[in-house]
Parts: C-alpha cells; sequence; structure tokens
C-alpha cells in the first residue's frame, strides 16, 4: 500500500475530512489534495506531525506495507554477507560519485567511472548518460564479484541540485547501504529513500522534491552475485 493510499485511510478512520488534516498540520487543502493523489509528498517536519496525530511511527507511514521488510530496524541485522564488505561498500561510496571525487578511465563510450580499492577489495561505479541516466555499482573480493547494484533515474525539473543529490548519498546508512538515508532534509529540498528486501536480493525507489513538487527520481535493485 503506497503513501497516499494509506494517507486516505488514516484521515478517513479518523474522521477528517482534507481541510480538518490540513487544520491540524498547519498546510493548505490542496497540499493534503496532492500528498493523497500522489502528486507530492510531505517534508519532514509534516511526517512528524501526521506521525503523531495518527499514533503511526514515520515508517510505517512511507513504506510499502504490502513487502516483507523495508527499512531495517535495529533489531535486524545484514547476516548474509560480511559486514567488512558493508563497512568498505559505505567507504567506497563516501569517496567517490557523493563526495564529487575524480573519475577514472572511462570502461564504455562517454560513460562515468569510478573506482575504489582497499586491500582485496574494489568497488566500482559506473554510469552513462546525464539527465536521464543508467548504471551499476559492484565490489569484488579478489576480483571475484560478490555484490551488485543496477539503477536508473531521472531529472524532472530545473529546481533540481546535484549537489543536494550528493549530501544525501554521502549519509548512507549500515542499516540500508545502496543509496542514501530514509529522510533528509536541507532548506527547501527534501530526499526521501524506500528500499525493500535483504542485501542479498532488493530493490527501492528515491526521490527529490524541492518544496512539494518532485524534481527528481531514481530506481534501483541488485544483490549478492557469485
Amino acid at each position: 500500500m503506497s503513501f497516499c493510499e494509506k494517507l486516505q485511510i488514516l484521515r478517513k478512520d479518523k474522521g477528517l475530512s482534507q481541510e480538518n488534516l490540513a487544520e491540524n498540520i498547519g498546510v493548505s487543502r490542496q497540499a493534503v489534495a496532492k500528498w493523497e493523489a500522489g502528486q507530492s509528498y510531505p517534508d519532514v517536519d509534516k511526517l512528524i506531525l501526521l506521525s503523531d496525530l495518527f499514533k503511526v511511527s514515520i515508517d510505517r507511514l512511507v513504506k510499502n506495507a504490502d513487502d516483507s521488510c523495508c527499512f531495517y530496524d535495529d533489531s535486524e541485522t545484514i547476516n548474509l554477507i560480511n559486514d567488512d564488505i558493508v563497512l568498505f561498500l559505505i567507504k567506497a561510496k563516501r569517496s567517490t560519485y557523493a563526495a564529487k571525487g575524480a573519475e577514472s578511465s572511462a570502461s564504455r563510450p562517454n560513460s562515468h567511472d569510478y573506482e575504489y580499492s582497499e586491500g582485496n577489495l574494489k568497488y566500482i561505479d559506473t554510469y552513462i548518460g546525464g539527465e536521464c541516466f543508467a548504471g551499476e555499482e559492484a565490489v569484488w573480493i579478489d576480483d571475484i564479484p560478490c555484490w551488485t547494484m543496477n539503477y536508473i533515474g531521472r531529472v524532472l525539473s530545473e529546481e533540481f541540485s546535484g549537489d543536494f543529490l550528493k549530501e544525501a548519498l554521502l549519509l548512507v546508512p549500515k542499516e540500508h547501504p545502496y543509496r542514501g538515508p530514509m529522510l533528509y532534509k536541507n532548506g527547501e529540498y527534501t530526499y526521501h529513500c524506500i528500499v525493500t528486501g535483504e542485501f542479498s536480493w532488493y530493490n527501492g525507489y528515491e526521490e527529490i522534491f524541492y518544496n512539494d513538487k518532485k524534481v527528481y527520481e531514481c530506481r534501483f535493485h541488485g544483490g549478492e552475485v557469485g
């Protein structure tokens, strides 16, 4: 069940109109209507207010309830692959594209490539395109691939900020070490990331809003290989 569907159900169960809900959390009725239509997404402050109003945790509000695993909580651990590889992956991500690191030699015509190595571990991120892009990240142990992630995304509006995206990606968490955190906000920009599945087999979606306007989106999936 999507966030917009869930919001409608919670609002109606509480006997609130869109106007009532808007008054409770300090937004316009039009904003609530857009949320329920899936045309925009609340910022972090409004998600907190919705969570308090409906007595539902933020992750329960935003995650897909039909999926068995989303937003790992503190009781969950990545136990299907060596924890050292997860830590290496996070370090690699924070040292390459997100950190505005230097590109390595292109592996394909007009591709953008980033590499990071430490001991017997190697990470490569390669993508093609610009405002519409697609790519792959992978990790090798002794030159044997062990993990990969494919992604495809697009810029939806001129308000998109590549610097803000990199800020969010620098915050990649150990609990789901794929893109950025579940929620991140800086000024008028809000980053939101949904992940379902486990480290060995997962998929996800990230998006950026400028105020109430979606300006970027990206889908990704991957898992263990070998």
